[in-house]
Protein backbone atom coordinates (compact mmCIF):
# COMPACT_ATOMS: atom_id res chain seq x y z
CA UNK A 1 0.00 0.00 0.00
CA UNK A 2 1.22 3.32 -1.11
CA UNK A 3 1.82 6.15 1.85
CA UNK A 4 -0.32 8.67 -0.19
CA UNK A 5 -2.95 7.85 -2.96
CA UNK A 6 -3.70 11.44 -4.64
CA UNK A 7 -7.01 11.18 -6.56
CA UNK A 8 -7.54 14.03 -9.57
CA UNK A 9 -11.04 15.40 -10.31
CA UNK A 10 -11.79 17.73 -13.02
CA UNK A 11 -14.95 18.88 -11.00
CA UNK A 12 -16.77 17.61 -7.58
CA UNK A 13 -19.22 19.37 -5.16
CA UNK A 14 -16.80 19.03 -2.19
CA UNK A 15 -13.69 17.52 -2.04
CA UNK A 16 -14.31 16.34 1.79
CA UNK A 17 -18.14 14.98 0.70
CA UNK A 18 -15.79 13.38 -2.27
CA UNK A 19 -13.25 11.77 0.47
CA UNK A 20 -16.28 11.04 2.96
CA UNK A 21 -18.18 8.68 0.93
CA UNK A 22 -15.02 7.14 -0.88
CA UNK A 23 -14.34 3.63 -1.43
CA UNK A 24 -11.46 2.98 -3.47
CA UNK A 25 -7.92 2.57 -2.70
CA UNK A 26 -6.10 4.83 0.20
CA UNK A 27 -2.73 5.77 1.38
CA UNK A 28 -1.27 4.80 4.25
CA UNK A 29 -0.54 8.32 5.55
CA UNK A 30 -2.79 9.95 3.32
CA UNK A 31 -5.60 9.64 1.08
CA UNK A 32 -5.27 13.03 -1.22
CA UNK A 33 -8.35 14.16 -3.50
CA UNK A 34 -8.19 17.45 -5.75
CA UNK A 35 -10.24 19.22 -7.81
CA UNK A 36 -10.11 21.77 -10.80
CA UNK A 37 -13.65 22.98 -10.17
CA UNK A 38 -15.50 22.50 -6.68
CA UNK A 39 -19.21 23.69 -7.26
CA UNK A 40 -19.93 23.49 -3.48
CA UNK A 41 -16.94 24.38 -1.29
CA UNK A 42 -17.65 25.53 2.15
CA UNK A 43 -15.47 26.80 4.95
CA UNK A 44 -16.31 26.68 8.67
CA UNK A 45 -19.58 27.81 9.72
CA UNK A 46 -21.08 26.60 6.39
CA UNK A 47 -19.00 29.75 4.29
CA UNK A 48 -18.81 29.62 0.72
CA UNK A 49 -15.47 29.44 -1.17
CA UNK A 50 -15.15 31.09 -4.40
CA UNK A 51 -13.06 29.84 -6.82
CA UNK A 52 -12.37 30.20 -10.55
CA UNK A 53 -11.93 26.98 -12.58
CA UNK A 54 -8.24 25.60 -12.74
CA UNK A 55 -6.79 28.59 -11.35
CA UNK A 56 -6.73 27.60 -8.00
CA UNK A 57 -5.44 24.69 -5.31
CA UNK A 58 -8.82 23.09 -4.05
CA UNK A 59 -7.85 19.96 -2.20
CA UNK A 60 -8.60 17.57 0.57
CA UNK A 61 -6.99 15.11 2.97
CA UNK A 62 -7.95 12.14 4.87
CA UNK A 63 -6.11 11.12 7.50
CA UNK A 64 -6.52 8.44 10.65
CA UNK A 65 -4.16 9.99 13.18
CA UNK A 66 -3.00 7.92 16.08
CA UNK A 67 -4.01 8.17 19.58
CA UNK A 68 -5.70 11.74 19.33
CA UNK A 69 -8.33 11.97 21.84
CA UNK A 70 -11.29 14.34 20.77
CA UNK A 71 -10.59 17.21 23.59
CA UNK A 72 -7.65 17.77 21.53
CA UNK A 73 -9.24 17.33 18.12
CA UNK A 74 -8.01 20.97 17.48
CA UNK A 75 -4.81 20.38 16.93
CA UNK A 76 -5.73 19.02 13.26
CA UNK A 77 -6.84 22.03 12.25
CA UNK A 78 -3.67 23.84 13.46
CA UNK A 79 -1.44 21.41 11.60
CA UNK A 80 -3.65 22.22 7.94
CA UNK A 81 -2.96 26.14 8.88
CA UNK A 82 0.48 25.60 9.48
CA UNK A 83 1.33 23.72 6.38
CA UNK A 84 -0.21 26.14 4.24
CA UNK A 85 1.23 29.44 5.87
CA UNK A 86 4.52 27.64 5.70
CA UNK A 87 4.04 26.57 2.33
CA UNK A 88 2.94 30.18 1.04
CA UNK A 89 6.08 31.85 2.72
CA UNK A 90 8.24 30.11 0.57
CA UNK A 91 6.29 32.49 -2.20
CA UNK A 92 6.44 35.69 -0.34
CA UNK A 93 6.34 37.65 2.83
CA UNK A 94 3.59 38.70 4.99
CA UNK A 95 1.26 35.83 5.89
CA UNK A 96 -0.20 34.80 9.27
CA UNK A 97 -3.23 31.84 10.47
CA UNK A 98 -6.29 34.41 11.47
CA UNK A 99 -7.98 32.36 14.55
CA UNK A 100 -9.52 29.50 13.91
CA UNK A 101 -8.48 28.27 10.05
CA UNK A 102 -7.75 31.42 7.70
CA UNK A 103 -4.35 32.26 6.07
CA UNK A 104 -4.06 35.77 5.72
CA UNK A 105 -1.48 37.90 3.56
CA UNK A 106 -1.27 40.91 5.71
CA UNK A 107 -5.58 41.86 5.84
CA UNK A 108 -6.63 40.33 2.73
CA UNK A 109 -7.42 36.18 2.68
CA UNK A 110 -5.73 33.82 0.88
CA UNK A 111 -7.02 30.61 2.02
CA UNK A 112 -8.89 28.45 4.39
CA UNK A 113 -9.12 25.16 5.53
CA UNK A 114 -11.79 23.00 6.85
CA UNK A 115 -11.64 20.63 9.81
CA UNK A 116 -14.05 16.98 9.64
CA UNK A 117 -13.08 14.69 12.94
CA UNK A 118 -14.99 11.36 13.24
CA UNK A 119 -14.99 10.72 16.45
CA UNK A 120 -15.58 7.39 18.41
CA UNK A 121 -15.50 6.38 22.27
CA UNK A 122 -13.50 9.62 22.74
CA UNK A 123 -10.99 9.46 20.06
CA UNK A 124 -10.54 10.84 16.19
CA UNK A 125 -10.64 7.87 14.06
CA UNK A 126 -10.83 9.12 10.51
CA UNK A 127 -10.09 13.08 10.08
CA UNK A 128 -10.56 15.14 7.04
CA UNK A 129 -8.84 18.44 6.11
CA UNK A 130 -10.50 20.21 3.11
CA UNK A 131 -8.30 23.35 1.83
CA UNK A 132 -9.02 26.07 -0.37
CA UNK A 133 -5.60 28.18 -1.65
CA UNK A 134 -6.05 31.40 -4.22
CA UNK A 135 -3.61 30.74 -6.66
CA UNK A 136 -3.40 32.20 -10.15
CA UNK A 137 -7.26 33.87 -10.04
CA UNK A 138 -7.15 37.56 -11.35
CA UNK A 139 -10.45 38.89 -10.10
CA UNK A 140 -12.92 38.22 -7.55
CA UNK A 141 -16.83 38.64 -8.17
CA UNK A 142 -17.99 37.34 -4.88
CA UNK A 143 -19.26 39.23 -1.94
CA UNK A 144 -16.04 37.99 0.65
CA UNK A 145 -14.63 41.45 1.35
CA UNK A 146 -11.07 40.52 1.36
CA UNK A 147 -9.46 37.70 -0.75
CA UNK A 148 -6.31 37.96 -2.53
CA UNK A 149 -4.37 35.32 -4.74
CA UNK A 150 -0.38 34.32 -4.62
CA UNK A 151 -0.78 36.04 -8.76
CA UNK A 152 -2.08 39.58 -7.05
CA UNK A 153 0.91 38.89 -4.10
CA UNK A 154 3.33 38.48 -6.21
CA UNK A 155 2.06 39.36 -10.08
CA UNK A 156 3.12 35.59 -11.44
CA UNK A 157 1.48 32.57 -12.58
CA UNK A 158 2.76 29.94 -9.89
CA UNK A 159 2.59 25.93 -10.75
CA UNK A 160 0.13 24.41 -8.60
CA UNK A 161 1.24 20.96 -8.34
CA UNK A 162 4.57 22.43 -6.89
CA UNK A 163 2.66 24.30 -4.75
CA UNK A 164 0.18 21.12 -3.96
CA UNK A 165 3.43 19.11 -3.45
CA UNK A 166 5.05 21.28 -0.94
CA UNK A 167 1.81 21.44 0.76
CA UNK A 168 1.30 18.02 1.37
CA UNK A 169 5.10 17.57 2.53
CA UNK A 170 4.24 19.80 4.99
CA UNK A 171 1.33 18.69 6.16
CA UNK A 172 3.25 14.85 6.25
CA UNK A 173 5.76 16.60 8.57
CA UNK A 174 2.70 17.80 10.91
CA UNK A 175 0.89 14.56 10.91
CA UNK A 176 4.27 12.81 12.30
CA UNK A 177 3.98 15.82 14.74
CA UNK A 178 0.55 14.51 15.68
CA UNK A 179 1.11 10.97 16.02
CA UNK A 180 4.44 11.33 18.17
CA UNK A 181 2.31 13.73 20.40
CA UNK A 182 3.94 16.78 19.96
CA UNK A 183 0.56 18.61 20.28
CA UNK A 184 2.30 21.55 22.53
CA UNK A 185 5.10 22.26 19.78
CA UNK A 186 2.22 22.74 17.31
CA UNK A 187 -0.25 24.67 19.27
CA UNK A 188 2.97 26.89 20.12
CA UNK A 189 3.90 27.21 16.01
CA UNK A 190 0.06 28.08 15.48
CA UNK A 191 0.10 30.73 18.45
CA UNK A 192 3.24 32.13 17.00
CA UNK A 193 2.10 32.64 13.58
CA UNK A 194 -1.33 34.45 14.67
CA UNK A 195 -3.13 37.26 12.24
CA UNK A 196 -2.68 39.70 14.85
CA UNK A 197 -1.21 38.55 17.92
CA UNK A 198 0.13 41.48 19.24
CA UNK A 199 -1.41 44.56 19.67
CA UNK A 200 -4.79 45.93 20.62
CA UNK A 201 -7.93 45.28 17.89
CA UNK A 202 -11.55 45.79 17.32
CA UNK A 203 -13.58 42.86 17.31
CA UNK A 204 -17.19 42.27 17.70
CA UNK A 205 -19.41 39.90 19.21
CA UNK A 206 -22.87 39.69 20.13
CA UNK A 207 -22.92 42.68 21.99
CA UNK A 208 -21.55 44.57 19.90
CA UNK A 209 -18.12 46.32 19.10
CA UNK A 210 -14.84 45.96 21.63
CA UNK A 211 -10.98 46.70 22.30
CA UNK A 212 -9.11 43.57 23.29
CA UNK A 213 -5.95 41.43 22.69
CA UNK A 214 -4.99 37.85 22.17
CA UNK A 215 -4.31 36.42 25.49
CA UNK A 216 -4.25 32.99 24.11
CA UNK A 217 -5.86 29.95 22.28
CA UNK A 218 -6.88 26.84 24.16
CA UNK A 219 -5.88 23.22 23.25
CA UNK A 220 -9.50 22.84 22.22
CA UNK A 221 -9.64 25.91 19.96
CA UNK A 222 -11.20 28.56 22.07
CA UNK A 223 -9.82 32.26 21.89
CA UNK A 224 -9.23 34.29 24.82
CA UNK A 225 -9.57 37.87 24.37
CA UNK A 226 -7.76 40.49 27.25
CA UNK A 227 -10.48 43.01 27.05
CA UNK A 228 -9.94 46.72 27.47
CA UNK A 229 -11.88 46.61 30.67
CA UNK A 230 -9.76 43.78 32.18
CA UNK A 231 -11.86 40.92 31.70
CA UNK A 232 -11.02 37.66 29.78
CA UNK A 233 -13.69 36.08 27.46
CA UNK A 234 -13.78 33.08 25.73
CA UNK A 235 -15.15 32.62 21.69
CA UNK A 236 -15.59 29.19 19.74
CA UNK A 237 -16.23 29.71 16.56
CA UNK A 238 -18.39 32.45 15.27
CA UNK A 239 -19.18 33.89 18.52
CA UNK A 240 -16.68 36.60 17.54
CA UNK A 241 -15.01 38.34 14.62
CA UNK A 242 -12.08 40.58 13.44
CA UNK A 243 -13.28 44.04 12.56
CA UNK A 244 -11.40 44.41 9.45
CA UNK A 245 -11.47 47.24 6.69
CA UNK A 246 -12.60 45.84 3.38
CA UNK A 247 -9.36 46.44 0.90
CA UNK A 248 -9.40 47.89 -2.32
CA UNK A 249 -9.42 45.08 -5.17
CA UNK A 250 -5.49 44.03 -5.77
CA UNK A 251 -5.22 43.87 -9.80
CA UNK A 252 -2.10 43.37 -11.53
CA UNK A 253 -2.28 44.18 -15.68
Amino acid sequence: MRETVIIKLAETDSTNRFLRDYRGETGLRMTVATAEHQTAGRGQGGNTWESEAGRNILLSVMTHPQGLAARRQFVMLEAGALAVRDTLTLHADGFSIKWPNDIYWHDMKISGTLSECDISRGMVGRCILGTGININQRTFTGSAPNPVSLWQITGQETDRNQITDELLKRLEHYLDMVDTGRYSDIHDMYAGSLYRRNGLHAYRDAGGVFMARIERIEPDGRLVLHRTDGSLKEYMFKEVEHIITPCPTTTRQ
